[in-house]
């Protein structure tokens, strides 16, 4: 199940962020000749959530000429049995991977539990383990607290035995815990807004340059 938000926005300009920002060197979102499709996904299942809140003003604040979904289905899957991975497999976890497979790239943003990734994604992930829906594929990891170091290093390594490719340089880490902040809010601060336009700018060419490459 996803949830598809329409983007628009004026054209990309020069990005310089002001120094109590995330440090980010001046990024230009690349101009972008081919439909390019990045599926956000949240660790968290929670509806006020602030990873949720997170890649919400990041498809916000996205230029026009790239779409990003917003994947909700990880609570429909049901728990990893390999056992179901054949002809039985539940639709829930099709549908999963056919959004992975679909998406040129992937953008993780997740809470930290006990240390360690949630166990919905740690699921999820589990499900597509066989499978080559990561092969190759970039993917960066976006953070709603500097506390979450330990579980942003735990999907790392899990992602990179997945054989996905990691654009570290399209990682972004905001400051929003015990802040209750909207989607919407985010957007409209200036310093953070410009951290994620800057983070996307960064994971659009690589992506882009990914392609190229093939």
């Amino acid at each position: 199940m996803e949830f598809r938000w329409t983007l628009r926005c004026s054209s990309p300009a020069m990005l310089k962020l002001d120094t109590g920002s995330p440090k980010r060197t001046e990024v230009r979102t690349p101009k972008v000749h081919w439909r390019m499709r990045i599926l956000a996904i949240s660790g968290s299942l929670r509806a006020s959530s602030s990873n949720t809140a997170l890649l919400k003003a990041a498809i916000a604040v996205t230029p026009q000429g790239v779409d990003v979904s917003l994947y909700e289905g990880l609570g429909d899957l049901p728990h990893f049995n390999q056992d179901l991975d054949g002809e039985a497999v539940p639709q829930s976890v099709k549908d999963w991977r056919s959004s992975l497979r679909a998406a040129d790239g992937l953008v993780f943003s997740i809470p930290e539990y006990a240390h360690g990734v949630p166990g919905t994604l740690k699921n999820g992930l589990d499900w597509v383990v066989g499978g080559d829906e990561l092969v190759g594929k970039p993917v960066t990891l976006f953070n709603a607290s500097p506390r979450g170091a330990y579980a942003q290093a735990s999907l790392t390594e899990t992602l990179t035995v997945m054989s996905a490719k990691v654009v570290s340089e399209a990682s972004v880490t905001l400051q929003l815990l015990g802040r209750p902040f909207t989607a919407d809010q985010i957007a409209a601060d200036p310093d953070m807004s410009a951290a994620l336009r800057s983070a996307i700018g960064s994971f659009v060419a690589a992506i882009d340059a990914s392609r190229r490459g093939r």
